[in-house]
């Protein structure tokens, strides 16, 4: 591998010391300590150095999207293996999308680790969440290449835990309304209509009854102390018949 040769040939102390440093923040020691370089090179970086752009994370991010999404799956049904299709689907749609990566990525630090370009660097390239997210995908990728499903599957398992381990699994996330929108973005091409429906009480302790309806139809009622509250539990019950058929 071309990028291997050449990485070995010019890589300093400083670089591997810190590669070395994030190996003991992943808990994990690369057998091949030039993949986890690799995963960390942005492609703004890499043209810099080769026009061809080969030693970039991009293939690696290609790598790591599918094995993530593979892991996420297993994962899940492996913890929740009672949930409807519709429920983990819309669980791995959440653990794996954009935001939750670079999440991810920045509990890692990654971001301290980045190879970027000049132009990158200026404009502010490592708090994007779009090369964050990437990154941890190529993370993914490397780490697969260099120790296969098994190991992985441990490392992402450790790195989501706190997602995993619930009594149900749609209050994994909490956020209801994020998940009936990210399913019938996805499902309808269309997005959730909330509406308060009463408003009762003195001031300091309101009631507020909401409804969520998908086209035409009532879908979920809530209740709650506040707006967000009431419509987080029609959510809920949006999701719940959405599940059930």
């Amino acid at each position: 591998m071309c990028w291997a040769r050449c990485w070995k040939d010019n890589v300093d102390e400083e670089r591997l010391t810190s590669l070395k440093e994030l190996e003991g923040s992943l808990g994990y020691r690369f057998n091949k300590i030039e993949w986890l370089n690799k995963a960390l090179t942005h492609k703004s970086f890499a043209n810099e150095i080769n026009p061809s752009g080969e030693a970039s994370n991009e293939v690696l991010e290609f790598l790591g999207d599918a094995v993530l999404n593979l892991v996420v799956s297993h994962l899940l049904l492996q913890e929740f293996p009672e949930s409807r299709e519709g429920t983990l689907s819309m669980l791995r749609s959440h653990l794996v999308k954009r935001s939750s990566l670079a999440l991810l990525s920045k509990e890692l630090h990654l971001d301290g680790y980045l190879l970027l370009g000049k132009s990158e660097l200026l404009n502010g390239g490592a708090k994007k969440s779009s090369i964050l997210a990437n990154a941890y995908e190529a993370l993914i990728g490397a780490i697969y290449m260099d120790s296969g499903l098994d190991r992985l599957l441990e490392i992402i398992r450790g790195q989501i835990k706190s997602y995993l381990f619930s009594k149900t699994p749609i209050s994994l996330l909490g956020d209801y309304k994020s998940l009936l929108q990210e399913h019938l973005q996805r499902t309808h091409g269309s997005t959730p209509q909330y509406r308060v429906l009463k408003e009762s009480g003195p001031d300091h302790d309101k009631r507020f009854q909401a409804s969520v309806s998908i086209g035409e139809e009532v879908k979920g009622i809530g209740y709650g102390k506040s707006k967000k509250e009431a419509e987080q539990e029609a959510a809920k019950k949006a999701l719940e018949e959405v599940n059930a058929k």
